[in-house]
């Protein structure tokens, strides 16, 4: 009785953010769940300047024009491109969940799949947006 209190209890610590980055390897259901979420945050919080944008661009011709020459910076692009990349991922991730909540792809190996897939879907999609935004077709 007396060793055991000697002992002491073990130690637990909080895992950090560079623990799960750089240690583990998540499934890729795991990526797309925080990626889910993360273009969530990212399109709700960008939704009211994107709104007023909307609404500024189509108040005149002009200011239309004022606004189609932003969009021709390289660097507006590339954030367009990002928040199409977002809209795109929570979007085919938003379609899996509506297939899962079914009760499709449930078990673990066809729910690795339909991940790899949504990762797979937004990044071409994304791709094809970038491709038309930069003029290439």
């Amino acid at each position: 009785m007396r060793e055991a209190a000697k002992k002491g209890r073990p130690e637990f610590r909080n895992i950090g953010i560079g623990d799960i980055t750089t240690k583990y390897r998540m499934p890729p259901s795991a990526i797309v769940s925080i990626l889910h979420r993360v273009s969530g945050a990212a399109l709700f919080l960008m939704l009211p300047f994107l709104l007023y944008l909307l609404q500024e661009s189509l108040r005149s011709e002009i200011s239309f024009a004022h606004f189609a020459g932003i969009v021709d910076n390289v660097f507006v692009k590339i954030i367009l491109l990002g928040l199409s990349w977002a809209y795109l991922h929570h979007f085919t991730a938003g379609v899996r969940h509506l297939f899962m909540d079914n009760h499709f792809a449930l078990d673990k190996d066809a729910a690795q799949k339909t991940a790899r897939w949504v990762l797979v879907i937004g990044l071409v999609l994304t791709a094809l947006v970038g491709l038309k935004m930069f003029g290439v077709f």
